[in-house]
């Protein structure tokens, strides 16, 4: 089956866009895919806006999140020059200067598409390691193919569970350490809870937790959409130690006013289809 995917992955993007176009129209018009959610969760979000322009919002997150399964599939066996010329990372080497001076630096981004591309992106674009903290997918396959895609430039991919142990190492092996901070975390974990984007939302503290510890840099990750398959992602400097006397929740509640304006520049871009706002 993976020779299938990398046969696939061989075809122009535009191509693959073919199918994603497929794909596109059966989300909306026939299985309608989570439709319910989605509608309730733009709503929420932007409440100003009118009934037909929510929907807009809404119809067009269907074919960015269709069309990322175009992109993801390519990203297998993409050529460094067409990523490059797809996906544009700024300020790179704002965070790998960081790294080279000798101490990890954490970047901090959302579920804004298409972050995949982004974690190929600056795996490609960095002077140093980069590793990413991912969660594991129930059915092997399709894991091992996400590992495939996410490592084919050389990025580190760490195990949620796994990531304690390379925590210790963050000292001795200095790394750029990505972390998708706008997921759920179950109610055994230790949540903050916060509104983001109108509406009382959990968020996981670790990433404050390890730069508060460890005086380490974090970075923001902003994406944006230029055009079909064209994406820009922008480094910006979040927060930095000394961090005595930072209030409690300042880099997650930093983190969550960044992400916000992000969504809010290009609403269809977030992933309204996870339940974020399940409390």
């Amino acid at each position: 089956m993976m020779i299938f995917f990398r046969l696939l992955s061989r075809l122009p993007l535009p191509a693959l866009y073919i199918f994603s176009d497929l794909i596109y129209l059966i989300a909306r018009f026939v299985i309608r895919y989570r439709k319910k959610v989605i509608d309730e969760n733009i709503l929420h979000a932007f409440p100003q806006l009118t009934a037909i322009e929510r929907k807009q919002v809404r119809n067009r997150f269907y074919r960015n999140f269709t069309d990322t399964f175009a992109e993801t599939i390519k990203m297998l066996t993409i050529s460094e020059a067409e990523l490059r010329q797809r996906f544009h990372v700024v300020n790179q080497e704002l965070i790998d200067q960081e790294v080279q001076k000798g101490r990890s630096a954490l970047m901090m981004a959302g579920h804004v598409f298409n972050w995949e591309m982004a974690i190929l992106g600056v795996a490609l674009e960095t002077k140093v390691t980069a590793e990413t903290v991912y969660l594991k997918l129930n059915n092997a396959f399709f894991n091992q193919l996400m590992l495939e895609i996410r490592t084919h430039f050389g990025g580190v991919m760490t195990e949620k569970r796994e990531f304690r142990k390379s925590m210790i190492t963050m000292r001795s092996d200095p790394r750029i350490v990505h972390l998708a901070a706008d997921q759920r975390p179950p109610s055994k974990e230790r949540r903050y809870l916060r509104t983001f984007m109108n509406r009382p939302a959990y968020f996981f503290e670790g990433g404050e937790f390890m730069a508060k510890k460890m005086g380490l840099p974090v970075f923001f990750g902003k994406m944006q959409k230029v055009k079909r398959g064209h994406y820009r992602f922008e480094f910006t400097k979040l927060a930095d130690a000394p961090y005595a006397d930072s209030a409690t929740h300042s880099i997650t509640d930093r983190f969550c006013e960044l992400l916000e304006e992000n969504i809010r520049n290009q609403p269809d871009l977030y992933l309204w289809s996870h339940k974020r706002w399940k409390v």
